[in-house]
């Protein structure tokens, strides 16, 4: 699918225009951390998506926007706009293939499914910047770690190229934030366990890039992830099933998903060892399943990992 240059602003336009319904913002808004993401604005009350992306090439924003027809109309600006076109498809979920998702044993899940048509599982192939991000949620209220994003990305990326919407920003290179020095950390609220934790990933960055040549995850991809020091499974399926579009990869760890699996399944609490006992007849989907559970609403919203007790690691 190539993309066509157009005058205004040097922008790279593509029409996406998928086989099977595809729900734009249900589909990536899980690359959303927190309301003030300098990294992800949706417009209010449309269905327009602007993301701004660190590529291969270099900087890029990116416009989508679903049409009535459910085509996905898509402009990139910057240097890596081509890479960013490129990869609209993905983005929007194609290669997420659920046709053998059996959910006739819960009738539940099966209504959810059929309410969610559109819902796919994206794949932005970004596994440095997911990994980034998800470290920063490790063992933290989701809240505390989203602000945290927030500060260092406005501080220290770059402006988003193109028309983006005021203040948005785009995730530094790993090379930058090797040189992000201590006192922003602590001003960020970036403890040192977490902070070392980007340091080892930054170091093997280009590595951490290519398991995307593995596929859509899986138990190679977690292991090369899991190699880095800091980074464990919660972390590394909070990574694959954003960068790698990884459809059985729920996240082990989490302080509040079990329960709403639990909920959802069996209409109790239950822990790790029984939610993944729970997921077992879904294996291979078990993601899916689990995004399933979170957009029928039950048991309402999970938080990231086991919480530590509140911090502050700032300087005053």
């Amino acid at each position: 699918m190539a993309g066509t240059a157009t005058a205004e602003a040097e922008a790279l336009t593509t029409v996406y225009a998928p086989a099977q319904p595809v729900d734009l913002v249900a589909t990536v808004r899980v690359l959303r951390r927190g309301r003030a993401d300098p990294t992800f604005r949706r417009e209010p009350d449309r269905p327009v998506i602007w993301r701004t992306v660190r590529t291969p090439a270099g900087a890029a924003t990116l416009r989508l926007a679903q049409h009535a027809d459910g085509s996905v109309h898509a402009h990139a600006w910057g240097a890596g706009a081509e890479w960013a076109i490129d990869g609209v498809p993905e983005l929007c979920g194609d290669g997420d293939d659920w046709p053998d998702l059996d959910l006739s044993s819960a009738p539940r899940l099966a209504e959810a499914r059929r309410r969610a048509p559109g819902l796919r599982l994206t794949r932005c192939r970004l596994v440095f910047e997911m990994l980034l991000a998800a470290i920063l949620e490790q063992k933290v209220a989701t809240i505390d770690a989203h602000r945290s994003w927030a500060w260092l990305v406005t501080r220290h990326g770059e402006a988003a190229p193109g028309p983006a919407p005021a203040g948005m920003r785009v995730c530094p290179p790993s090379e930058l934030w090797r040189r992000v020095p201590s006192w922003d950390w602590h001003r960020a609220g970036v403890d040192p366990k977490r902070s070392r934790a980007v340091m080892e990933a930054t170091r093997v960055a280009p590595g951490l890039e290519r398991t995307l040549e593995l596929g859509r995850g899986g138990a190679e991809v977690a292991k090369r992830l899991r190699s880095v020091p800091g980074v464990g499974v919660w972390t590394a399926a909070e990574t694959t099933q954003r960068a790698h579009g990884d459809a059985d990869a729920p996240s082990i760890g989490d302080l509040h998903l079990p329960g709403i699996v639990g909920r959802a399944l069996a209409g109790r609490t239950v822990e790790d060892e029984e939610m993944l006992r729970l997921l077992e007849p879904w294996r291979g989907h078990r993601q899916r399943v689990v995004r399933l559970i979170l957009a029928s609403g039950a048991g309402g919203q999970p938080r990231r990992a086991p919480r530590l007790a509140p911090q502050d690691h700032r300087f005053h």
